[in-house]
Protein backbone atom coordinates (compact mmCIF):
# COMPACT_ATOMS: atom_id res chain seq x y z
CA UNK A 1 0.00 0.00 0.00
CA UNK A 2 1.12 3.32 -1.02
CA UNK A 3 1.14 6.00 1.90
CA UNK A 4 0.86 10.09 2.17
CA UNK A 5 1.90 10.84 5.58
CA UNK A 6 1.59 14.36 6.72
CA UNK A 7 3.06 15.88 9.69
CA UNK A 8 4.89 18.62 10.85
CA UNK A 9 6.51 17.37 13.57
CA UNK A 10 9.92 15.97 11.77
CA UNK A 11 11.06 13.17 14.19
CA UNK A 12 7.64 11.96 14.54
CA UNK A 13 7.16 12.04 10.66
CA UNK A 14 10.41 10.54 10.44
CA UNK A 15 10.11 7.79 13.56
CA UNK A 16 6.25 6.76 11.51
CA UNK A 17 7.36 6.57 8.14
CA UNK A 18 10.42 4.15 9.04
CA UNK A 19 7.54 2.09 11.24
CA UNK A 20 5.07 1.83 8.05
CA UNK A 21 8.07 0.93 5.78
CA UNK A 22 9.24 -1.60 7.74
CA UNK A 23 5.65 -2.93 7.60
CA UNK A 24 5.91 -3.09 3.70
CA UNK A 25 4.44 0.10 3.04
CA UNK A 26 5.64 2.74 0.60
CA UNK A 27 5.79 5.96 2.38
CA UNK A 28 5.35 9.51 0.60
CA UNK A 29 5.91 11.83 3.66
CA UNK A 30 5.03 15.95 3.56
CA UNK A 31 6.06 18.12 6.11
CA UNK A 32 3.54 20.45 6.03
CA UNK A 33 -0.62 20.48 4.60
CA UNK A 34 0.55 22.43 1.34
CA UNK A 35 3.24 20.05 0.36
CA UNK A 36 0.43 17.05 1.58
CA UNK A 37 -1.89 18.80 -0.73
CA UNK A 38 0.73 19.04 -3.74
CA UNK A 39 2.28 15.50 -3.45
CA UNK A 40 -1.92 13.88 -3.18
CA UNK A 41 -2.26 15.58 -6.69
CA UNK A 42 1.15 14.03 -8.28
CA UNK A 43 1.36 10.76 -7.13
CA UNK A 44 -1.12 7.79 -7.14
CA UNK A 45 -1.90 6.75 -2.95
CA UNK A 46 -3.67 4.36 -1.67
CA UNK A 47 -4.12 6.07 1.82
CA UNK A 48 -3.02 9.02 3.78
CA UNK A 49 -2.38 9.54 7.50
CA UNK A 50 -2.77 13.36 8.52
CA UNK A 51 -1.83 15.69 11.14
CA UNK A 52 -4.58 17.94 11.99
CA UNK A 53 -2.22 20.72 13.07
CA UNK A 54 0.17 22.00 10.16
CA UNK A 55 1.45 24.92 9.13
CA UNK A 56 0.16 26.44 5.65
CA UNK A 57 -3.18 24.17 5.56
CA UNK A 58 -4.53 21.91 8.33
CA UNK A 59 -5.51 18.35 8.30
CA UNK A 60 -8.74 19.31 7.46
CA UNK A 61 -7.98 21.53 4.59
CA UNK A 62 -6.07 18.41 3.27
CA UNK A 63 -8.71 15.93 3.80
CA UNK A 64 -10.80 18.23 1.74
CA UNK A 65 -8.83 18.93 -0.97
CA UNK A 66 -7.87 14.98 -1.05
CA UNK A 67 -11.69 14.26 -0.88
CA UNK A 68 -12.51 16.22 -3.97
CA UNK A 69 -10.11 14.50 -6.15
CA UNK A 70 -9.99 11.19 -5.09
CA UNK A 71 -13.09 10.88 -2.42
CA UNK A 72 -12.13 6.55 -3.03
CA UNK A 73 -9.17 6.70 -0.64
CA UNK A 74 -8.56 6.16 2.88
CA UNK A 75 -7.33 9.30 5.36
CA UNK A 76 -6.86 8.94 8.80
CA UNK A 77 -7.03 12.46 10.92
CA UNK A 78 -3.88 11.67 13.38
CA UNK A 79 -3.38 14.28 15.78
CA UNK A 80 -2.55 15.61 19.55
CA UNK A 81 -5.20 17.94 19.77
CA UNK A 82 -8.28 16.05 19.25
CA UNK A 83 -11.75 17.52 19.86
CA UNK A 84 -15.32 16.01 19.18
CA UNK A 85 -16.20 18.84 17.03
CA UNK A 86 -13.15 18.21 14.96
CA UNK A 87 -13.47 14.58 14.91
CA UNK A 88 -17.21 14.97 13.50
CA UNK A 89 -16.01 17.43 10.70
CA UNK A 90 -13.13 14.81 9.42
CA UNK A 91 -15.84 11.96 9.56
CA UNK A 92 -18.06 13.83 7.65
CA UNK A 93 -15.92 15.22 4.71
CA UNK A 94 -14.73 11.21 4.48
CA UNK A 95 -11.94 10.43 7.28
CA UNK A 96 -11.92 6.84 7.31
CA UNK A 97 -10.95 7.46 11.22
CA UNK A 98 -9.62 9.83 13.85
CA UNK A 99 -6.83 9.05 15.95
CA UNK A 100 -5.57 10.62 18.98
CA UNK A 101 -1.45 11.09 19.55
CA UNK A 102 0.02 8.68 20.68
CA UNK A 103 -1.33 5.70 18.26
CA UNK A 104 1.07 2.53 17.57
CA UNK A 105 1.37 2.11 13.69
CA UNK A 106 -0.77 -1.35 14.06
CA UNK A 107 -3.46 0.85 15.52
CA UNK A 108 -3.63 3.13 11.88
CA UNK A 109 -2.91 0.31 9.85
CA UNK A 110 -6.11 -1.01 11.59
CA UNK A 111 -7.90 2.23 10.92
CA UNK A 112 -6.61 3.05 7.07
CA UNK A 113 -7.63 -0.92 5.99
CA UNK A 114 -11.39 -0.76 8.18
CA UNK A 115 -14.12 -1.03 5.46
CA UNK A 116 -16.77 2.02 6.76
CA UNK A 117 -19.75 0.58 4.38
CA UNK A 118 -19.67 -2.27 7.42
CA UNK A 119 -20.01 0.07 10.14
CA UNK A 120 -22.38 3.55 9.72
CA UNK A 121 -21.02 4.43 13.31
CA UNK A 122 -18.80 7.04 14.14
CA UNK A 123 -15.27 6.30 15.43
CA UNK A 124 -14.31 6.47 19.14
CA UNK A 125 -12.74 9.94 20.10
CA UNK A 126 -10.88 9.35 22.95
CA UNK A 127 -9.75 12.47 24.54
CA UNK A 128 -6.76 13.08 26.34
CA UNK A 129 -6.01 13.79 29.60
CA UNK A 130 -6.00 17.56 31.04
CA UNK A 131 -2.21 16.94 31.68
CA UNK A 132 -1.32 15.66 28.42
CA UNK A 133 -3.01 18.51 26.64
CA UNK A 134 -1.25 20.64 28.84
CA UNK A 135 2.12 19.20 27.72
CA UNK A 136 1.50 19.23 24.43
CA UNK A 137 0.60 23.21 24.32
CA UNK A 138 3.67 23.62 26.16
CA UNK A 139 5.86 21.53 23.79
CA UNK A 140 3.99 23.61 20.77
CA UNK A 141 4.73 27.03 22.44
CA UNK A 142 8.35 26.05 23.39
CA UNK A 143 8.65 25.02 19.73
CA UNK A 144 7.16 28.29 18.41
CA UNK A 145 10.03 30.08 20.37
CA UNK A 146 12.78 28.36 18.76
CA UNK A 147 13.37 26.38 21.93
CA UNK A 148 13.49 29.89 24.02
CA UNK A 149 12.40 28.52 27.65
CA UNK A 150 12.11 32.34 29.12
CA UNK A 151 10.01 33.05 25.76
CA UNK A 152 7.76 30.47 26.43
CA UNK A 153 7.85 31.03 29.90
CA UNK A 154 6.44 35.01 29.04
CA UNK A 155 4.36 33.55 26.73
CA UNK A 156 2.73 30.90 29.05
CA UNK A 157 2.36 33.18 32.00
CA UNK A 158 4.76 30.93 33.80
CA UNK A 159 7.63 31.48 36.05
CA UNK A 160 10.65 29.99 33.98
CA UNK A 161 11.34 28.33 37.29
CA UNK A 162 8.43 26.58 37.03
CA UNK A 163 8.26 26.05 33.43
CA UNK A 164 11.64 24.09 33.94
CA UNK A 165 10.14 22.16 36.55
CA UNK A 166 7.36 20.69 34.22
CA UNK A 167 9.50 20.07 31.77
CA UNK A 168 11.71 17.79 33.68
CA UNK A 169 8.67 15.57 33.63
CA UNK A 170 7.67 12.86 31.76
CA UNK A 171 5.08 13.48 29.56
CA UNK A 172 1.32 11.79 30.30
CA UNK A 173 0.65 8.91 28.31
CA UNK A 174 -2.99 9.83 27.81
Amino acid sequence: MTLLLADDDEAYRLRLARALTARGHEVITARDGAEAILLSGQREMDAAILDLKMPRHNGIDVLRAIMQSRPQMRVVIHTGYGSIATAMEAVRLGAADYLIKPTDVDALLEALERNLAKTASAPTVTAPSLERVEWEHIQRVISDCNGNISEAARILGLHRRSLQRKLQKYPPQR
